[in-house]
């Protein structure tokens, strides 16, 4: 089918206690693999690029890939610009056929943050595209997102943002990370059931690989719609890779290694649709 915003799968989930799955890709086998998982679980999917990704290879022709693969799936496939940096790229994104945008302008004061996200819901409204922003800061490093300490997101600002940006969905600091957990991570969950009573509109949850299957429900259950996994999935592309050329040094054909690497993303996935509850929803 052809693809769709993100809008409606977020609302579905605030409304039946589940996460969407938001996966980043780096390339056509994880496209591939994203897609695969959600075919087989019948569930709805997001896949996400990020500024350092489309920096790769440019948002034409991940959205082409994407789109492509989506075109022959029967499960409703979102492509989402993942922290997104500039007004400038959420736009060039946009142009491009993105059906979900990210801007984050967390590491701004809170002012510049609103600012910045209102442009950038204006640009996105007239084409229905919804718009993620982001309030409190996810500490670590991922790509070229990089955010120092953690910051938890404030219920009263929390109101503020929405009100003045007109977002569809905010991610939410509560003690996650990007990247690699150096240590365990603490989180506040009761943060997010607080927040849950005072917004209406679906929030994120970033920094989730790495984390525990109890820790992801107990966000879920608490008001997360919408749960993005991108380390793990790139830990397990290329572990699969490396193992495949260790085990037969003489292969020199990328779909060999390129088809192992795609079915131990799948797999990756479909673990996580499992453990957000998005299985069994389309």
């Amino acid at each position: 089918m052809p693809l769709t915003t993100s809008k409606q799968m977020l609302l579905d989930a605030q409304k039946g206690g589940y996460a969407v799955g938001a996966f980043n890709a780096e390339n056509m086998e994880m496209v591939q693999a994203i897609i695969a998982a959600a075919e087989e679980l019948r569930a709805p999917v997001m896949i996400q690029t990020t500024p350092g990704t489309i920096k790769y290879a440019g948002v034409d022709l991940y959205y082409a890939n994407v789109s492509a693969a989506a075109k022959n799936a029967s499960v409703p496939v979102a492509i989402h610009l993942d922290h997104g940096n500039s007004y400038e790229l959420a736009v060039q994104a946009l142009r491009a056929g993105y059906t979900s945008i990210m801007i984050d302008g967390s590491q701004e004061v809170l002012e510049k943050n609103i600012a910045i996200t209102k442009y950038v819901v204006s640009a996105c409204a007239p084409c229905g595209v919804p718009v993620e922003g982001e309030l409190g800061k996810v500490g670590g490093k991922e790509d070229d997102t990089e955010g120092s300490g953690v910051n938890y997101t404030d219920p009263e600002q929390a109101v503020r943002f929405v009100a003045e940006t007109g977002v569809s969905s905010l991610a939410v600091g509560v003690g996650t990370a990007h990247g690699i957990y150096q240590t365990k991570p603490v989180l506040n969950v009761e943060l997010i059931a607080e927040l849950r009573k005072v917004l209406a509109v679906p929030m994120v949850l970033h920094g989730a690989s790495g984390l525990t299957d109890k820790d992801i429900r107990n966000c879920v259950s608490c008001g997360i719609c919408k749960v993005n996994f991108a380390t793990e999935l790139r830990i397990a592309f290329s572990d699969a890779v490396k193992e495949y050329l260790h085990q037969n040094p003489a292969v020199f054909d990328p779909k060999k290694y390129g088809a192992k690497a795609r079915e131990a993303v799948k797999k990756q996935v479909m673990e996580r649709m499992k453990i957000c509850g998005c299985d069994g929803k389309v």
